[in-house]
C-alpha cells in the first residue's frame, strides 16, 4: 500500500461539511462537528492522517479524498 500524505485540519473540517456535517464547537485542541445524528472530533493537528480523517468520518480514505 502506497503511503497516503496527511492533509490540514482545516481542509478536513471543509471536507466534513461537504458531507453533511457542520460544526458545533471548536477548542484550542480539538473541533467538534455533527450532522444531528453522529458527533466527529477532529483533532487541531497537522498533518492529520488521512486513514485517520477516514475513520472519524466513517468514510473510506478513497471517499474522503473526493470531497477535498
Amino acid at each position: 500500500m502506497s503511503k497516503i500524505p496527511g492533509i490540514n485540519h482545516l481542509q478536513a473540517v471543509k471536507a466534513l461539511e461537504k458531507a453533511g456535517f457542520r460544526l458545533v464547537r471548536q477548542g484550542k485542541k480539538h473541533i467538534v462537528m455533527s450532522d444531528g445524528i453522529h458527533f466527529l472530533t477532529i483533532p487541531r493537528k497537522n498533518p492529520i492522517n488521512a486513514y485517520t480523517m477516514g475513520g472519524i468520518g466513517g468514510l473510506s480514505v478513497e471517499e474522503f479524498y473526493k470531497l477535498l
